[in-house]
């Protein structure tokens, strides 16, 4: 898929994947599911939910390291502050050939445009948190963090999956 592309269908996921209701249950509920998806497949992945700057779930996977929650709450960041998935933000900067750095006014040790964080949408209301990992490639973070989305609200996965990346 061409950067365009991936920008249409994660615009698309934003829309599908939003949540009528959120809270400590379902962020639960959200990461027991995902740490057990990870451990299936043997993902060394750092996951971590939260709402209103509060961690509800934080699982660190074997393989995973510090660095990984780390980048969760870097990529969390970003998708709190632009509202998108931090893979949107990712895919729209390359689009754009800008650079993210300090001169846009946010820290690059606090804000990482890079995939697997997506945000938590309450439908009435709006963002109100994040949903993220880290420990595999940026583009299969994301992947991850939407298949246990659709899952999680019952959105078929084939409606919203992105394609195959573009050399």
């Amino acid at each position: 898929m061409s950067l365009a592309d991936d920008i249409a269908r994660i615009k698309i996921q934003e829309e599908c994947l939003r949540f009528t209701k959120f809270d400590e249950a379902d962020a639960w509920a959200l990461g027991g599911a995902m740490r057990a998806a990870a451990l299936a497949a043997k993902l060394p992945l750092a996951i971590g939910i939260q709402v209103a700057g509060r961690v509800l779930f934080h699982a660190a996977l074997p393989g995973s390291s510090f660095d990984n929650a780390e980048w969760v709450r870097r990529k969390a960041n970003l998708a709190m502050r632009f509202h998108k998935s931090s893979y949107r933000v990712s895919r729209e900067l390359a689009l754009s050939g800008q650079v993210f750095n300090e001169t846009r006014g946010l820290q690059p040790i606090d804000y990482a445009p890079a995939g697997g964080c997506f945000p938590i949408h309450l439908l009435g209301t709006g963002v109100v948190g994040t949903v993220g990992v880290s420990g595999i490639p940026q583009r299969e973070d994301h992947g991850f963090v939407v298949a246990q989305l659709c899952a999680f609200l019952g959105v078929s996965l084939a409606d919203v999956a992105l394609g195959p990346e573009s050399a």
